[in-house]
């Protein structure tokens, strides 16, 4: 029996390394297929047209709209979303699949179409575009526009990664905390809010990558001002693909910084465990 059972196993081992060589090679092509395009970019890119592009007054205007107006969005997902993602995380929500329903609409929408229904919804001949018109705002092609935007863009990706994060959270150190006298906020606030901070990290991460990325929504409802992704499709229609690349490099340099320390935090404090 001992002999039969070395057989099979010397006779799997070519099998799995085979199918190890495979899976690595696989491994391998496949993340050099989704690195090409970045590597194109430094490759197509040169010094002297970085420093073209961002010679012309006025150059960094977008970046500054991005920036500025991607915190904002996000401050605002952060107060409205983070309680409602521990409320979902906690099942403390009646018919809980409703919300997750309503969550899941806008990450499957079309961004072209969110921002065309946007339009009816708070533009200048709606009911809210009037009553913001009466307070002389207006929620298309302003500041304002460019925020709601982003914010319908990026919130269900940061409220859908809080809640995954806060459902992580070990309920038995939440209870242990409610037995030795904490109250219902003081959980929330002095245990669920830490550990469960490394996933929040990058579902924050991911709410600013698409916010400082937005396009779909903001070219209908929002225009103008110009943003990075804005200013990369106008450069793009006006002078051609080369000379919107170092606009492309700079909305990279913004947008991912934040994801990937998140990710690494991420990484490290799961280890620790």
């Amino acid at each position: 029996m001992t002999e039969l059972n070395n057989i099979s196993t010397n006779k799997a081992l070519p099998i799995l390394n085979i199918a190890r060589f495979v899976a690595i090679l696989v491994a391998i092509v496949t993340t050099f297929l989704f690195l090409a395009p970045l590597i194109v970019l430094l490759v197509k890119l040169s010094p002297s047209s970085v420093s073209l592009a961002f010679s012309s007054p006025g150059a960094f205007g977008p970046t500054v709209i991005s920036l500025s107006s991607a915190a904002v969005a996000l401050v605002v997902v952060v107060i409205i979303g983070t309680p409602l993602a521990w409320a979902m995380a906690k099942d403390l929500l009646p018919a809980k699949r409703l919300f997750e329903l309503a969550l899941t609409l806008p990450l499957l929408t079309p961004p072209l179409v969110i921002g065309l229904l946007l339009v009816f919804m708070i533009g200048p001949l709606s009911f809210v575009g009037k009553m913001l018109g009466q307070i002389h705002l207006s929620a298309t092609n302003t500041f304002l526009a460019l925020v709601i935007a982003e914010v319908y863009e990026c919130a269900p990706y940061y409220i859908l990664g809080a809640v995954a994060a806060f459902s992580a959270v070990d309920t038995n150190i939440e209870q242990a905390a409610a037995l030795l006298g904490e109250t219902p906020l003081g959980v929330a606030l002095h245990i669920s809010l830490p550990l469960a901070s490394p996933g929040l990290a990058s579902a924050l991460s991911m709410g600013w990558a698409r916010a400082v990325g937005a396009f779909g929504a903001v070219i209908i409802i929002a225009y103008h001002p110009y943003g990075l992704p804005m200013q990369i499709w106008t450069t793009l229609e006006e002078t051609g693909l080369s000379s919107a690349l170092p606009f492309a490099l700079i909305l990279l340099l913004v947008a991912l910084p934040l994801p990937i320390a998140a990710y690494t935090w991420g990484s490290r404090a799961s280890s620790k465990f």
